[in-house]
């Protein structure tokens, strides 16, 4: 790949070349930070539990607290609570609790380690321009159609300009395929996909001063 200049290949819906675009190497990035696309990864799946986990403590279990049997003469060992850990059905010690697992990252961070994942994809040429694709309304087959006549045959991120939600619709029972704007788009889900496909004019989007890394 030139130091100066990336080319992106544009086709149609029939997979056919149209032409091809050329986008400036610095308005992405100058290498792959692999070291902060691993934190960006990390946060984004730490962000994404619910943290919702928990079991109850000897507090909380149903139960009697008075004293099973006499402290002495009985010859079993001492108990104080039928709702003790060591009982069945009592409490369990030190387990989960409801807790959130968020990291955080500021925004340079964010914005630099989304523009270091889109350039990894430019730089390994996983990247494509469709244009033609008109859908007035949700067509899933159209849109799967196009995809494999451009070679796009596993996981796919489909950039748009804003919210489509006739592209969002038509993407959703594709395997694979997720459909989002380009201002939406974080460098998890980025590294995630074998291909990008940019729509008309996401390409400017993305390539913009203005994008930042949206989805937590």
């Amino acid at each position: 790949m030139s130091s100066d200049s990336v080319k992106i290949p544009v086709k149609n819906v029939d997979g056919g070349d149209l032409n091809e675009r050329s986008i400036s190497a610095s308005q992405l990035d100058t290498r792959v930070r692999y070291r902060l696309l691993k934190e960006a990864v990390v946060r984004y799946e730490a962000n994404r539990r619910s943290g919702t986990h928990k079991v109850k403590s000897r507090g909380e279990v149903a139960g009697s607290k008075q004293k099973p049997w006499r402290q002495k003469g009985t010859g079993r060992a001492r108990s104080g609570s039928r709702k003790s850990p060591v009982w069945k059905g009592g409490g369990v010690i030190f387990g989960p609790r409801p807790r959130s697992y968020a990291l955080g990252m500021n925004r340079k961070q964010r914005r630099l380690a989304l523009r270091s994942a889109v350039y990894s994809k430019f730089r390994d040429g996983q990247v494509l321009v469709l244009e033609g694709l008109d859908l007035p309304q949700p067509k899933t087959k159209v849109l799967a159609e196009a995809l494999n006549a451009c070679g796009v045959h596993g996981s796919c991120l489909l950039g748009t300009v804003d919210h489509d939600r006739t592209m969002v619709l038509s993407g959703r029972n594709i395997p694979g395929v997720q459909v989002a704007p380009v201002k939406d788009w974080n460098a998890a889900d980025v590294l995630r996909a074998e291909t990008l496909v940019l729509l008309p004019g996401a390409l400017e989007a993305l390539t913009s001063d203005d994008g930042e890394e949206g989805s937590e």
